[in-house]
Formats: structure tokens, sequence, C-alpha cells
């Protein structure tokens, strides 16, 4: 093998179980030096297992590792660092009450001869080093005020802060969209181009096309396939990550869409800092998506209808009646019944130490209490329906809901609002971090629960989601509605045009 082509990950036979549980079971790849290899497969397949062995935190219970030619014992993080690996985790490790500074020195911070750590040269090499990213961030900020996004770039900045060999990407894109994608592709380019060796795990087949050379499929913790990615077409990658073929990513949308009277609409709303002035009805059995770049105000009108946000101006209007939110507890009322299924689930949407019965019932918990006791049977029996609506394995009554798969811990998420009896479910980003076998089992829910005559407003960073999924899509730009699309119009340039500002500019323009 030339030196070009060198082996610098060679995973073989890696065993590694949790119990009774078979995380991975016999996996083997190899990865050559300087490209960029993917690693797939559904929640659960094994991939957070693999990189959590190759970054040190979990030791294989047999099986070889071997980095540049060299078999290596990952005994910890530290030692992991010192073989030239470092990892940029999809669960942010960043330490939420320190600056952003902080954050990128731990734990390697600059040490003086006095023991004292070397501020003012560590921050001018850190600042250098976010303007060669072009990241801008205030070094100063604490990270737990900044937006998952810059979050998830300033875990990946501090990666590769620390002039890693091998670089693991764990999901890095699962709350990056439009230009901080292409801003990940740069630095991706630029990385291998200076030899950097680097694992990549998504869901997005799009970004595997652009910017992985070989990938490894992975199912029930097996692998499956490794394969130049050129070599392999996307129908058999979504094939080989489930076991079977799917006929139909997404459901089919209705021919003649039957919507009924509005049960939600909003007039003129502002809130929050980014919503300056939205108006719009959702109809009852419709799906209105809201297509957005990041920080265009479609956070703040979700938070703003879940009684999250303040409202500085405008009005919400249920049923045709207007409704003032003081908290969550407002929205969630049997009257209303709104349910939101947040951005981060593991940090917004479930208690992760509690069982998935707990977390469905919590937010009407009152509905099973008898005289200051929880009607157990009452209970249990409402959240097991709900969760053989989404699919969940029944265990989950018991188990607690961070043993779980993402996918499975979103299915809880999403079950809690069928418990609650919702018939609006503001659904933000639901399939964020989710495999493929997973999406279509939830697209499949959202377009039954709106037949049944639930109504949904969707955001998803994911532009096809809203073209095949939404019945309508407003795109907002600026913290207003730029455009609106029914079905027939829907496309990804419909919908980028406006969210990207051409429309404004022209109208500016003729102004």
């Amino acid at each position: 093998m030339s030196e070009a082509k060198r082996v610098a990950v060679d995973v073989a036979d890696i065993h590694k179980a949790f119990g009774a549980t078979k995380a991975v079971d016999g996996v083997s790849f190899e990865i050559a030096e300087g490209s960029v290899h993917a690693l797939l497969g559904e929640n659960g397949a094994g991939k957070s297992t693999v990189v959590k062995l190759l970054s040190g935190l979990l030791r294989p219970d047999r099986g070889r590792i071997e980095i540049c030619g060299k078999k290596v014992a990952l005994n910890s993080p530290r030692v992991a660092h010192r073989h030239g690996v470092q990892t940029a985790f999809q669960e942010m490790t960043l330490v939420p009450d320190l600056s952003v500074l902080d954050n990128m020195l731990m734990p390697y911070a600059p040490m003086g001869a006095t023991g004292l750590i070397r501020r003012a040269a560590a921050r001018r090499d850190v600042r250098r080093h976010f303007e060669e990213l072009g990241l801008a961030v205030d070094l100063d900020t604490r990270a737990d005020t900044l937006d998952l996004a810059v979050q998830q770039k300033i875990e990946i900045a501090r990666a590769i802060y620390r002039k890693p060999r091998i670089l693991l990407l764990d999901e890095p894109t699962s709350t990056l969209a439009g230009s901080d994608v292409d801003w990940l592709a740069d630095i991706i380019a630029r990385l291998k181009a200076d030899g950097t060796t680097i694992v990549f795990i998504t869901h997005r087949m799009r970004e595997v096309r652009a910017f992985c050379d070989t990938l490894t499929i992975l199912r029930n913790g097996r692998h499956i396939v490794t394969s130049p990615v050129d070599a392999i077409t996307d129908a058999q990658v979504i094939e080989n990550i489930i076991g079977r073929s799917m006929a139909q990513t997404f459901p089919a949308r209705p021919d003649t869409q039957k919507t009924g009277e509005a049960v939600l609409g909003v007039r003129q709303l502002k809130a929050g800092a980014k919503l300056r002035d939205v108006s719009f009805d959702l109809h009852r059995g419709e799906i209105l998506g809201v297509a957005g770049l990041q920080g265009m105000g479609q956070l703040d009108l979700f938070l703003a209808c879940y009684g999250m946000e303040r409202v500085d101006g405008g009005e919400i209007l249920v049923d045709g009646r207007k409704v003032s939110f003081a908290s969550p507890a407002d929205a969630i009322r049997p009257n209303i019944a709104i349910g939101l299924v947040p951005e981060d689930r593991k940090t917004e949407g479930l208690f992760l130490k509690l069982n998935g019965r707990t977390n469905a019932s919590l937010p009407v918990i009152d509905r099973f209490t008898s005289r200051g006791f929880i009607r157990k049977d009452a209970e249990t029996q409402a959240v097991r329906s709900a969760f053989s609506t989404v699919e969940v394995d029944e265990r989950a009554l018991w188990t607690p809901a961070g043993a779980f798969s993402g996918g499975n811990q979103q299915k809880i998420a999403i079950a809690k609002w069928l418990v609650a009896e919702s018939r609006i479910l503001l659904l933000f980003d639901p399939t964020r971090g989710i495999d493929v076998g997973t999406k279509h089992e939830l697209y499949q829910m959202m377009r039954n629960y709106v037949e049944a005559g639930g109504s949904i407003l969707l955001h998803s960073t994911e532009i096809p989601e809203l073209v095949h999924l939404s019945d309508r899509v407003l795109v907002l730009y600026d913290g207003r509605v730029a455009a609106e699309l029914s079905a027939g119009d829907l496309s990804e340039g419909a919908i980028m045009r406006p969210a990207l500002g051409h429309d404004a500019v022209a109208r500016e323009a003729a102004e």
C-alpha cells in the first residue's frame, strides 16, 4: 500500500456489550489516511459506541484498534488525545457556566512558570483560531447563553484547536443548517487537504455525498458493508441501514386538501428578539411548514405560541378567540391543547433519568390523580396506547428515557402530547439527529395525526421535509413572512429564494 493510502484507523473484530445488550458485535473496518469516512446506521446501530471506543470513553471487551499502523489501548480520552484523536460530540460537552475561552482551553490550558494560566497569550491564540475558522463569537460569553448551533460550532472548533490527526465528528450538522453546513464543508475540505483523517457520523445522505470518500454501515451493532461513496446508491444505503427496502420515504400527501376551520392563528405577532411581524392561520387537518435560516424568528414564534416567550405585540388566536399565555400550563389546558416538541429533546423535552411512562404523563398528571394519589392503572393504559401509536417499545414504560436511542427518545417526547390529547402540535425540527428508518415512521405518524383531525406547525432544517410533508409553507426572513407557498408551488428552490432574502432585496431595489 502506498504512503498516500496508508491506513489511519483499523478497527478489527471489536466487541462491546452492556449487560445482555451487544452494542458492538464484531465490527471491523479500515479508514485511509487523509480521507473522510462516513459511519452510518439507525439510532442504536452502534455508531456512537464505536466513536466512544475510538475516543477512549469506553474500552472494548475484545478486538483490536490500530492508529496509523500501531496497536493502541485507548483507555481514556487523554490517551486518545496523545494518539492524535479528537472528538466533537453531538451531545454538547461544553461546561455551560464557563466562558467560551475557558471551554476552549479545557483541559489543556497553557501554564506559565508560576503555575498560572497564560490567559493573555491563550486569548490571542484562540481568537486567531476563531478568525481562521470564520467563527465570530465573544470569548467572554457564557456557553449556555449561545444558540445550539453556535455551541456545536465551538465544540468543533475546540476539537480542531488541538490539531488532531484523526477527527471524529458525531452528527456535527444535527444543529446546523444552511450557511453553517457550508461553513463545516469548507473546514472539512481544508483539514482533508492537510492530511487529517475524519470520521463523520450523519443521517443526511446529501452530506455523505458532499463530504465523504468512503462509508461504513452498521446495523444492530454489526458491520454490514464498507464501500466507496460513489460505488453505492442512496437506495442501497437505505436498504443496508434498515435491513429492508423503503418504497417511499415520505407518505403520500392527499390529492385534495381537506382542511377545516382555523384552530391557531397569529396576527402581526411580535415576540422575542427576532420575531417582528407575522400573521397566519393553521387549520384543522393541516401541516403548516415554517421555513427559515437560523435566527429568522422561527424559534421565537414557536415559543410564543406555547407560552414560553413574551408577546410584545399582536395577538394569538385559538379557535378564533384571542388568548394570552402566561406559561406553557395555559397552552396545554384541555380547551387549548397545544403541545411542543422542542429543538433539544434531551435538555428541553425529557427528563432522561425518569422512565418513559412518567415523562409521557407528567404534563397532565392531574388527570390521573385522585385524592392526591396517582391512579397507576389509568396512567399506564393511556401511556401504553400512545407508545403503541408512535411505535416505541413497551419497555419504555419502566425504563429511563436516557437508556433509549435518540429516535426512541423523540418518539417518547411526541407520545407525551398524545397522552395529553393535544389537538395542535408545534414540532420544532423533530427529526434532528434521527435515523432514516425512524424518520419514515415519524413522517407517517404526522400524516396520520392530521388526517385524524389534528393540526401541526412544523419547522425543519431539512428543506425536503417541508417540501414533501407540508400542505403549505411559510418562509420567514428577518422576522417576517417573506413568502407563503401552497403544496403545488413547493420546491427546494421556491423555499430557499425567499429564505435567503432574494425577494426582500428585489422589493427594496424596486422601492
